[in-house]
């Protein structure tokens, strides 16, 4: 999980995509970087950390030109203290590209044996970004017949792109003096939206980013999402094309960005994240009702922020007090995308602190979005008791986390997972919690897809089933193996 923007702008573009990084930043804490172009002269810079405290202002002054990338990353390939994994990356040829991802590579081992061998290319990192970036060059070298390049080479490479990569990925990428490509998976896994508005002189002025309050912060239109497998080109001159690169593609979206990743006031493949975290409390406000007498539970309390529409629907749907039990310190990171086990721990009580007076004697129901290693959830569960709690109940939004996600999400070993191999009432145990309640799958999936015409979610970390049906249990052991050595 990365956050991505890019812009062709009238108007300097740097500030339009550091503002746009800001609204992103709950995407990914680990580093940040932005390129512009000016002319076909690039301007780049990278750090670790977070947005605000990663560029100063000589580095605005030096990103010059009126179109650039940007990148906020959530490393889920290559190490995340290691500055050089920071995108966006550059190569030189051809033309001079620089490219940010989001999204995870499923095919790595077999792309860096044929970088190697045959495209002739050196990987510098350990980045599947870089790999995917090389791939990109060396299809778009080949098509090149002349010294000028036109959008059809474009999209031609990038249909080369979509035979020989595997996974997850939405791409913005410039091409020095010609323009901006943007391009996402033939199964539109990660998301990627485009927006537009006119400048003053009449120009179209154009916006691709990972979500859509990043469009409208900064007044664009929503366009449309881009579509599974098909690739925007804007030139210089603000002109847009596009076309469908893919040959049979189909639009599952990833059910974690619903549940956790995207900010409620995101719209994303025509799906407000928003309602569908209420619809998910009014599933899970069922579900509870089937598994215990509600006369047992006195208020029910959210874990903020991102579970706090879902709790607010479970009160309201079981006439229970709504209550806002734990207090959360807005100065330290999302838990879940903390770079390491021990540091997510740590974090827990830096993050949230609970307010004795809300538990002292209730039966508290506590609403997450979801649990995947149980380390936030264990220290919340000690803190609703240590302030007074009689009896703790538990619930996800979400169901039982019980496989690796590979499609950009750091969910990487099955051993992790307080679910993966164990039932309900053993994570109740594990966890200290008195009772443990999960949303069932074919209720997320109706959640999210409610009033819609999509059909299919990725729910691999729930049900195993990966969606490009490429992932098999040899490759999970493998990417378990290189986590732990």
């Amino acid at each position: 999980m990365c956050g991505i923007v890019g812009i062709v702008s009238t108007e300097p573009a740097n500030q339009q995509i550091y503002d746009s990084l800001l609204l992103l930043q709950h995407r990914g804490q680990d580093s940040t970087g932005i390129a512009t172009a000016d002319g076909p002269i690039f301007h780049m810079t990278k750090a670790r950390g977070q947005v605000r405290e990663a560029f100063r202002t000589r580095d605005m002054r030096s990103l010059i030109g009126n179109m650039g990338l940007g990148h906020v990353r959530y490393a889920t390939k290559g190490a995340a203290e290691r500055e050089e994994e920071a995108q966006p990356f550059y190569v030189n040829a051809p033309y001079g590209i620089t490219l940010v991802h989001n999204g995870n590579l499923t095919n790595t081992r077999e792309l860096s044996e044929d970088l190697f061998r045959i495209d002739r290319r050196h990987v510098n990192s350990t980045s599947d970004t870089e790999m995917l970036l090389n791939v990109l060059a060396t299809e778009l070298q080949g098509q090149i017949t002349g010294l000028d390049l036109d959008p059809d080479q474009v999209f031609t490479a990038v249909e080369q792109v979509h035979e020989r990569v595997e996974g997850s990925y939405a791409v913005i990428a410039l091409i020095a003096g010609y323009g901006l490509l943007a391009f996402r998976d033939p199964f539109g896994i990660r998301p990627l939206i485009l927006g537009r508005r006119t400048a003053d002189n009449g120009r179209d002025e154009w916006i691709v980013a990972s979500e859509s309050l990043v469009l409208e912060s900064g007044g664009y239109e929503i366009v449309r999402d881009v579509h599974p497998g098909e690739a925007i080109f804007i030139g210089l001159d603000g002109q847009m094309i596009s076309r469908q690169c893919a040959k049979n593609p189909v639009l599952v979206p990833c059910s974690f960005e619903y549940v956790y990743l995207a900010r409620p006031d995101s719209i994303m493949n025509g799906i407000s994240v928003y309602e569908a975290r209420l619809r998910m409390g009014d599933r899970l406000a069922t579900t509870i009702e089937t598994h215990m007498d509600k006369g047992d539970i006195d208020v029910v309390m959210p874990i903020p922020d991102s579970s706090r529409p879902a709790a607010m629907q479970v009160a309201q749907k079981l006439g229970i007090e709504y209550r806002e039990g734990f207090y959360k310190n807005r100065y330290v990171g999302r838990t879940f995308i903390m770079p390491g086990q021990a540091e997510r721990k740590r974090s827990v009580r830096q993050k949230l602190n609970a307010m004795g007076t809300e538990f002292k004697g209730k039966n508290i129901l506590i609403v997450d979005d979801s649990i995947v290693r149980g380390t936030t959830s264990k220290e919340i569960v000690e803190m609703a008791r240590a302030a007074g709690a009689n009896k703790v109940t538990f619930t996800s939004a979400a169901p039982p986390v019980r496989f690796p996600h590979v499609y950009g999400i750091n969910m990487p070993s099955r051993q992790e997972l307080i679910a993966y191999g164990r039932k309900i009432p053993e994570i109740a145990s594990e966890l200290s919690a008195d009772h443990m309640i999960y949303q069932e799958v074919a209720d997320l999936q109706a959640a999210i897809t409610e009033g819609t015409p999509i059909e299919q979610l990725d729910l691999s970390c729930f049900t195993g089933e990966y969606v490009t049906g490429t992932v098999t249990d040899e490759y999970l052991g493998w990417v378990e193996r290189t986590q732990l050595s």
